[in-house]
């Protein structure tokens, strides 16, 4: 394994623990799933330039347009619940309530 996608596994990994642990919070969660996507991102698209086949090209691409929707959705809830809630504590929130 290359010392690139060595590195690369080793970011979304991290990524992912970060997940795991913080997922209390909202924004971290947030900030680490991005940094799971970007990991991704740049696993693939350097996939895709090895392969050689223009099919693949677009691979990359697509991922960044869920990544950005992903954002977008990601965002809006956070807006949403610090305004209405005045924190981004996942625990404390009873999504239940009107």
């Amino acid at each position: 394994m290359s010392p690139i996608f060595m590195n690369i596994t080793l970011a979304f990994t991290i990524s992912l623990l970060g997940m795991l642990v913080y997922r209390s919070h909202l924004m971290a969660s947030l900030l680490c799933l991005e940094g799971m996507m970007m990991s991704l991102f740049i696993m693939i698209a350097l996939m895709a330039s090895n392969a050689h086949s223009p099919l693949t090209n677009i691979m990359p691409i697509i991922l960044l347009v869920f990544a950005a929707c992903e954002t977008a959705v990601g965002l809006a809830l956070l807006v949403s619940i610090s305004n209405t809630y005045g924190l981004d504590y996942i625990h404390n929130l009873n999504l239940l309530q009107c």
